[in-house]
């Protein structure tokens, strides 16, 4: 019996320890509660920012300041400074030239395209069917649009040649709505560069930039109206190359954006970050009809370096004049060496590439001077013809009546010709 009350005992002990320990638990979490909520309420507990800290605001402690009982000062941290946005460059170039930019509106003649209007997807009003093609074409039903920029305070505009071809009569739309009649100053087919002047204030202009000194890869911002009602669009992509030559009669020496372009941007800038001019936007190549699938992103524009000079020649005279060899020719590569034998890979090949014109046209200085049907051309002067200079690009930097040297590559040998330049005739395509 005594062991029995024993035993008893030793529950009661164990018992009165286990409540013990749960009730000052108790106890204890809750004055702690207590304190917290006081202090909390007092101000006392911040919360603290998970944001990382710029190590220039924390405050060392130095070793011998660790050992003491001061309070160790808290690291301070500073507002977060101001992130410039990615955007802010592009944005800052856009205010800089779209108040510059318009919209081109080129009302036809009446003869200048007779059989448009059978591509319509509509008939006139009250028509269920095309006209007849002999019948005058409405004003309405011709109107051309495509975008220009203002490069002078006295309202000269540099849009596309292609733009103004066939006018009748043009107007321009500037970025704020107002609408002004405009004058064809001069084209030039060649570059497909024109200029036109509308007389008073203008709200802006834009500068030319340095197309020489483009990169691959550097931003390209296109500003134009695409489709003719979508004023001052803007788009954004990278210069994708430089020096593109197309054929078929296309401007040479292209630059070429993967900014998107589509009709009616034709004549607008291709801008640099720096709010500069950079090119003319001039075509855009979709694919081939059989192609697998859709082309996107080639664009292409006539670099700064030929918008000044055609400018400026346009603005002064009218016209641009060109030197003239007299030559029909093919730029060579590294595919038309190998198809045809050539003994180079660069250079401008003399062959009829233009149906019904002779390689070398008798009477012209290219015949004065000797050149040869298959001669092939890889120099003038000082300038070499090179994958990124065309034979058309060199002679840019001659006048007529400058006398040159040709370097020439004839049956593997090279050879010297002098030659006086001439004048490139109109009627030479």
């Amino acid at each position: 019996m005594a062991v029995k009350h024993k035993a008893l005992g030793v529950v009661a002990i164990i018992l009165t320890l286990v409540v013990g320990v749960l009730g000052g638990g108790l106890a204890g979490g809750g004055v702690a509660y207590y304190l917290a909520y006081e202090q909390f309420s007092q101000g006392v507990i911040a919360q603290q920012s998970v944001q990382p800290q710029p190590i220039g605001n924390i405050e060392e402690v130095s070793p011998s300041e660790q050992g003491q009982s001061d309070p160790v000062t808290v690291p301070t941290v500073a507002p977060p400074a101001p992130v410039a946005s990615s955007d802010e460059p592009v944005v800052a170039a856009v205010n800089t030239v779209a108040p510059a930019v318009v919209t081109v509106i080129n009302t036809l003649r009446a003869d200048a395209q007779p059989d448009s209007r059978l591509e319509l997807p509509f008939p006139f009003p009250g028509e269920e069917e095309a006209p007849n093609p002999d019948e005058e074409i409405p004003e309405e039903f011709r109107r051309g649009t495509g975008s220009g920029v203002v490069i002078t305070e006295d309202g000269y505009i540099i849009t596309n040649n292609h733009v103004i071809e066939n006018q009748e009569s043009l107007a321009v739309i500037f970025a704020d709505g107002s609408r002004q009649e405009a004058t064809l100053i001069g084209g030039d087919p060649l570059t497909d560069l024109a200029v036109i002047k509308v007389d008073g204030a203008v709200p802006a202009v834009a500068r030319l930039g340095d197309s020489d000194e483009l990169q691959p890869g550097e931003t390209a911002i296109a500003i134009g109206s695409p489709l003719g009602d979508f004023r001052n669009s803007i788009t954004v992509g990278v210069v994708s190359a430089l020096n593109r030559t197309l054929g078929a009669g296309a401007p040479e020496g292209l630059i070429q954006t993967d900014a998107a372009i589509n009709n009616g941007n034709s004549g607008g800038p291709l801008v640099n970050l720096r709010g500069e001019i950079i090119g003319i936007n001039t075509l855009v190549v979709r694919g081939q009809a059989f192609a697998q699938a859709p082309v996107e992103g080639l664009g292409f524009a006539v670099p700064s370096a030929i918008v000044q000079n055609v400018s400026e020649q346009l603005i002064t005279t009218g016209e641009v004049v060109y030197p003239y060899l007299g030559v029909s020719y093919v730029a060579v590569d590294a595919d038309i060496a190998a198809a045809n034998d050539l003994p180079v890979s660069t250079g401008a090949w003399i062959t009829s590439s233009i149906p019904d014109r002779p390689a070398v046209v008798p009477g012209t200085v290219a015949a004065e001077a000797s050149l040869q049907e298959d001669d092939i051309i890889v120099g003038l002067g000082d300038i070499e013809l090179d994958g990124n200079t065309s034979l058309r690009q060199a002679l840019f930097e001659f006048q007529p009546g400058d006398t040159i040297t040709l370097d020439v590559m004839r049956n593997e040998e090279a050879i010297k010709l002098e030659i006086t330049l001439g004048e490139r005739p109109e009627s030479f395509p």
